[in-house]
């Protein structure tokens, strides 16, 4: 369910996407009711219609999770607020600027931001985030939760770059491409790396015993 729950946006997003996507003038008719006095110049292209309104979703979408955990009396993870920041900064500039360019950084910066915490926390403070994350549900030699550290900061540095290349270079005219390699081939890469780790750390966990 918290998988579910974490990835609400974006699958929020894609839906609407390919909504819009699939009736594109239904969607510039709505988009240019309720999204035209927040647009530079107030005119919304059809075809520009689809992003628009997948952005604004996304947007409201992180906002409700924040306020679902907040109205619960449930402690709201520090990433959560900072993606709520840099949807609403990149969306609405999406939005205002009705250029889909900065939304598609978004994921970029969410993933090297993940990465640089990661960092200054472990190597600045000699706090491992990813122990903390992890610990109570297994035990590793110190030595193997400073690699867990490294090979997360790598794998969402990595991240940050494939979706630099997968929207402006590999997709660079396929905005729709984007949008679905952005809910399924991120979420399988991420499954992909989560099950090698756990084969890793199981060889240590059993050598731990």
């Amino acid at each position: 369910m918290k998988f579910l729950f974490d990835l609400f946006p974006v699958i929020l997003f894609f839906l609407v996407y390919k909504l819009g996507e699939g009736h594109q003038e239904a969607a510039h008719a709505f988009a240019t009711q309720y999204l035209g006095t927040l647009v530079s110049g107030g005119q919304l292209t059809a075809a520009q219609s689809p992003i628009m309104l997948a952005t604004a979703v996304g947007i409201v979408a992180t906002m409700l999770q924040i306020g679902y955990l907040l109205a619960r009396g449930r402690k709201v993870d520090g990433m959560l607020w900072l993606s709520l920041g840099v949807i609403a900064v990149m969306g609405g500039a999406t939005i205002y600027f009705h250029d889909e360019n900065f939304i598609k950084w978004k994921p970029t910066i969410l993933y090297w931001a993940f990465a640089l915490a990661l960092a200054v926390a472990q190597f600045g403070f000699r706090n491992n985030l990813m122990r903390k994350v992890m610990e109570a549900n297994i035990q590793l030699p110190e030595a193997i939760w400073e690699r867990v550290g490294y090979a997360w900061m790598g794998f969402l540095a990595t991240m940050g770059a494939l979706n630099l290349f997968v929207a402006f270079v590999l997709f660079r005219a396929n905005t729709s491409a984007w949008v679905s390699f952005k809910l399924f081939g991120f979420t399988a890469i991420f499954f992909v790396f989560i099950f090698v780790q756990m084969l890793f750390l199981a060889k240590h966990m059993k050598e731990d015993a």
